[in-house]
């Protein structure tokens, strides 16, 4: 048979009952599942801790030394007490806002304008894991500067580190809150340069509301800081510090930051169904 009669062959061929039936066959086959959540969630998580362990441990370098610089410069300020509480406490869980609040919003911002939100859409994975992942690893791996700095900050000013185990709980609640924050501020900034800047304000935010001794600040400006996520956090961390701490207390300022870090990682998932679909 020669070639022309091989190709005169191929159209009636695929004109055929049976050929109809197959491809209408091959039309409708069922997609694979979607993942489901835990898994996927696991793997965005691997996948973004080991991205955030190359690419972020210079930064969260310099958010540990940032931190412990503004002690030391309180350090002429404050001398001790309450105030000193509150100086080590929020410097500590500034390391965690510049890296989950700051670092999340310009990431989220990058991957909008760059089209990596594209790519995540094409996964058969639930928007909430691709969120809750990349949280999650920007979150966790800021534990050991979170200690360094709480660390140092005890012996500078002289105050019991026996509680520094309450920052196993701090450091995932208030990151959870500020991961989430900053995830929303990138998906949701029309630009990039507007969620970097974004993300800057809100770092710059939680060094003036959270650092800062809430006694010399104005009425106006403690009633800002308790909308900020990190701010009970910081709370039940200073409260640790003292020689009988009120622990109910403190399992109430935990839990409004944990509330605080599911609605913001809530707001988070909705932005980024709400910018994968445009």
């Amino acid at each position: 048979m020669t070639d022309q009669s091989v190709a005169a062959a191929v159209p009636a061929a695929a004109g055929a009952p049976g050929a109809e039936r197959g491809t209408a066959r091959r039309a409708v086959a069922p997609l694979a599942p979607r993942a489901r959540l835990l898994p996927a969630l696991g793997a965005v998580y691997r996948a973004q801790l080991s991205r955030a362990r190359v690419a972020r441990i210079p930064l969260l370098f310099v958010a540990t030394f940032q931190s412990v610089g503004i002690m030391i410069l309180m350090r002429g300020v404050v001398d001790g007490g309450s105030e000193a509480q509150a100086v080590v406490a929020g410097s500590s869980v500034l390391v965690v806002a510049f890296v989950a609040l700051n670092l999340l919003a310009q990431y989220f911002g990058q991957l909008k304008a760059g089209g990596g939100l594209d790519h995540y859409a094409t996964l058969p994975v639930p928007p909430a894991s691709v969120v809750l992942g990349a949280a999650a690893a920007y979150a966790s791996f800021t534990l050991p500067g979170t200690f360094v700095t709480a660390v140092f900050g005890c012996l500078l000013f002289g105050l019991p580190m026996t509680g520094l185990w309450i920052l196993l709980l701090v450091v995932p609640l208030a990151g959870a809150a500020l991961a989430g924050l900053g995830a929303a501020l990138g998906l949701l900034a029309p630009r990039q340069e507007l969620a970097t800047l974004a993300g800057q304000l809100g770092m710059s935010a939680a060094l003036l509301l959270g650092v800062l001794p809430p006694e010399r600040m104005p009425e106006l400006v403690v009633r800002a800081r308790d909308l900020l996520p990190s701010t009970y956090g910081v709370e039940a961390f200073a409260r640790t510090f003292a020689a009988e701490p009120d622990w109910a207390v403190v399992a109430l300022d935990l839990g409004v930051c944990g509330l605080v870090g599911v609605l913001s990682l809530a707001v988070a998932t909705w932005a980024y169904r709400r910018a994968a679909v445009r």
